[in-house]
């Protein structure tokens, strides 16, 4: 398999589940608001951790297929 192949899918492929997961995310943030506004502030926080631990696992994606682009066996 071409490296450049393998490369674009192992990143498209992990940046389809942090995506839908931050979409899920300021989804639930959106109706928590809206059901109870004084929390904003907690939320917030929570939101923010939440969509960093997810964005996380799209930066692990490129690092395994810049692993697989620079790194694999030739």
């Amino acid at each position: 398999m071409d490296t450049n192949l393998a490369m674009a899918l192992a990143y498209g492929i992990g940046a389809i589940g942090p995506g839908i997961g931050i979409g899920l995310i300021g989804m639930g943030a959106l109706n928590a608001l809206g059901r109870n506004p004084s929390a904003s502030s907690e939320i917030q926080k929570l939101m923010i951790l939440a969509i960093a631990f997810a964005e996380a696992l799209a930066i692990f994606a490129l690092l395994i297929a810049l692993i697989i682009k620079f790194g694999g066996a030739q």
